[in-house]
């Protein structure tokens, strides 16, 4: 299969218009994992287990903090799935570009 110059130019776009998705995707998981540490801390203080496993216990079981689990568990796969589809846009572009060295190496030769 022959990448075109219209192949690459729409790898190139995508890579263009989801820059920014990325950036927030990948900013939205460190922020969600920072939290995580947050939330434990207010659900451990919120509970009335006098031992500090009995306050981890109820805070790492509260439905708040597991429902933020899952939250870093979408982000990273947005964050991770756009990530590939960058990388494949590259390597689009790249064989484009190797495709194309050939080709001008083949006409010179000829």
């Amino acid at each position: 299969m022959e990448i075109t110059k219209d192949d690459a130019i729409k790898a190139r776009d995508f890579i263009w218009k989801n820059s920014k998705i990325l950036g927030q995707a990948s900013a939205d998981r460190s922020y969600l994992e920072a939290f995580l540490k947050s939330k434990l801390a207010l659900l451990m203080a919120e509970s009335t287990e006098t031992t500090m496993a009995g306050k981890e216990m109820y805070a790492k079981s509260h439905k708040d903090y597991i429902a933020l689990l899952h939250g870093i568990k979408i982000a990273q796969n947005e964050e991770v799935t756009l990530k590939w589809q960058m990388d494949s846009a590259k390597i689009t572009i790249e064989i484009y570009r190797t495709e194309s060295a050939n080709n001008r190496a083949i006409d010179k030769s000829m």
